[in-house]
């Protein structure tokens, strides 16, 4: 029997990607497309269209890897094209949201800190891919994350400029030092080794599946009467849960090594 050619078995392989490979993909470039139109409408000063986009961004990129898991169809192409979107989505496009927004008129130093938080965002990521490859962390690890995500660490730049769309009366959060701190602070949660809690493992009880069916709609109601103030509250609430989570984990971790 004539044996096919190496480099025509590869063709082969290449003009049959089975659509299960391809459909992750689709979403994770949605959500990279989204990030681009971000910043489109953060130039143009459409600040609420600026602010969506990076949340349905963030919508597809929370799809992305469930579709990936359902199909099995998860790839090293993939992940490194869903790393190069959460990079442009969250870490340039809520960075150029914040300088159009507020720190534009900053004399030399807006910039720095909108470069302090795209670095930070390219960190972390690098940092999460290289410890895909490392050894399996402790138990107690599993409910939480390393540092802040890309998607909350969007969420808190974009806080000041929700709020302010719900609360125009409070000046303060568009002023310089107010914007250039939260930056800041992101940056560093994003960079930092703090531990953020993880919903991927999180079980949830069966007596309390009716109370959180019941809290999802109140929760569909309230995006839709009051868009901003619920995603503000979210994200404050969030922002308080980063210290709650340390203690969490710091719990885990002694009961851990005591047993």
């Amino acid at each position: 029997m004539e044996k096919m050619h190496p480099v025509l078995m590869t063709k082969r392989k290449l003009t049959a990607l089975p659509f299960r490979k391809i459909a992750p993909n689709i979403v994770t470039m949605l959500a990279l497309c989204a990030g681009v139109t971000s910043i489109r409408y953060s130039i143009q000063e459409d600040w609420v269209k600026a602010v969506l986009c990076i949340f349905v961004a963030a919508f597809f990129d929370g799809l992305d890897g469930r579709v990936a898991r359902m199909l099995k169809g998860s790839t090293k192409f993939g992940a490194e094209l869903d790393s190069l979107s959460d990079f442009v989505s969250f870490g340039v496009a809520p960075a150029i949201l914040l300088y159009q927004w507020s720190l534009f008129d900053l004399p030399k130093f807006g910039w720095f800190f909108c470069l302090l938080m795209s670095i930070g965002m390219a960190m972390r990521l690098a940092r999460f891919n290289t410890m895909l490859e490392e050894e399996p962390q402790p138990e107690y690890w599993s409910h939480f994350f390393v540092g802040v995500p890309a998607p909350a660490a969007a969420a808190l730049v974009m806080m000041p400029v929700m709020i302010s769309f719900e609360m125009p009366e409070l000046a303060y959060v568009r002023s310089h030092a107010f914007c250039a701190s939260v930056l800041c602070v992101v940056a560093f949660l994003m960079v930092s080794r703090i531990p953020t809690f993880s919903t991927k493992k999180l079980k949830v009880p069966t007596y309390l599946f009716i109370p959180m069916m019941l809290i999802v709609a109140l929760f569909a109601s309230f995006i839709i009467t009051q868009p901003w103030l619920t995603l503000g509250i979210m994200t404050v609430l969030y922002a308080l849960s980063i210290p709650v989570g340390i203690i969490v984990f710091l719990k885990e971790k002694h009961d851990y090594e005591k047993n």
